[in-house]
């Protein structure tokens, strides 16, 4: 790399620091003074809330870095254009392209950054953050769903539940239902209750009913109650809402053709988390472009005017990805496609930005 290139990379990485370590603590100064309330109302304990606040900066942190990473490109490529330094190193006769090259490396390390701590980091720190969350500050709101379930364990068995208490690890009014493979239901389990006994690790059926059919003959067994097995988690029943961002690439893999195998209805949001945590490094080179050809020509009003721009279009970006992520997730929309779609706007928008910035 030459002496321009080093200078224009330090100035990118030290910028983004910067905006992380400016920002980040600011945001966990307006999150504890909204929950400071709550956390002594609930008798959080220091520890806790210490702990919460360390997966609060890697989680939230995470999320904001493309912005992060926008605004501090707009921030020190708009200094260098007032300081006619951009001038300066075009005249010089360096091609635009060539004057790019900095900034694709810094964009590819923190493309790089961004994907490893997605994909292994903030899956245990988002799981600390929820957890306390649920725990604390939104005491009493339930984190999953616990009514009317439904699971597919495998190609022929079935189970349900009316209700589910995961403190108790209870579920009432059980059923489990086998088929065979002609599609005929071979056997029948139900239960008034199950409830899943740790110390033995065994779950345990109240008013347990059996039925056994074959060949149109009906045989019942019945018990006041039966410790037995299940090739299920009690938890599996009904996963928290959070569950797919608390693993990581290998893990939320598994998940993903596990709960196809089950046909769960709600597929789709995990298959976004997954899409979301490949998308978020292009980003970086995606918002790089635009940066760079919003911020490289001196404009009258200065960084100011470069700044608000920035801003505009971070925010336009959130509602785009806010939209068809909700769509994928309830109206069957293609995960791919919601994830892919605002990359590709704001690509072609990019693009288009860098050709009029060349002039």
């Amino acid at each position: 790399m030459t002496i321009i290139d080093r200078y224009i990379l330090k100035k990118y990485l030290f910028t983004f620091g910067l905006m992380l370590l400016l920002f980040v603590p600011i945001g966990i100064m307006l999150n504890l003074a909204e929950q400071i309330g709550k956390m002594i109302d609930n008798e959080a304990p220091l520890m806790e809330i210490i702990v919460y606040y360390m997966n609060f900066t890697i989680y939230i942190g995470h999320l904001l870095f493309p912005i992060f990473l926008f605004l501090s490109i707009i921030f020190f490529t708009s200094k260098l254009a007032m300081n006619t330094e951009i001038v300066a190193i075009l005249s010089s006769g360096v091609s635009f392209g060539r004057f790019l090259k900095p900034y694709w490396i810094g964009a590819s390390i923190i493309a790089v950054m961004m994907l490893v701590m997605g994909m292994f980091i903030v899956p245990a720190a988002s799981k600390g953050y929820n957890e306390f969350k649920f725990k604390y500050l939104k005491k009493g709101k339930k984190d999953r769903v616990t009514n009317n379930i439904f699971n597919q364990l495998g190609d022929r068995d079935y189970i349900y539940v009316s209700s589910f208490d995961p403190d108790r690890k209870i579920g009432y009014n059980f059923t489990f239902e086998h088929f065979g493979e002609d599609g005929e239901l071979e056997t029948k389990i139900s239960a008034a209750n199950i409830r899943w006994i740790p110390a033995d690790s065994i779950y345990r059926l109240t008013s347990y009913t059996r039925r056994n059919l074959k060949e149109q003959t009906e045989h019942v067994e019945r018990k006041r109650r039966l410790d037995t097995v299940f090739p299920f988690q009690i938890d599996d029943l009904t996963p928290v809402s959070y569950i797919a961002e608390t693993k990581n690439l290998f893990e939320l893999n598994d998940f993903i053709r596990d709960q196809r195998r089950k046909g769960a209805s709600n597929v789709n949001s995990y298959v976004m988390v997954l899409y979301k945590r490949w998308a978020l490094p292009i980003t970086a080179f995606v918002l790089t472009i635009i940066g760079v050809a919003v911020s490289s020509i001196k404009r009258r009003g200065g960084m100011g005017v470069n700044l608000a721009f920035g801003i505009g279009v971070a925010f336009i970006y959130i509602f785009l990805d806010k939209v068809f992520g909700t769509l994928a997730e309830q109206s069957g929309f293609p995960p791919l496609l919601a994830v892919l779609i605002p990359n590709v706007i704001f690509g072609l928008v990019g693009i288009y930005l860098l050709q009029q910035a060349k002039r």
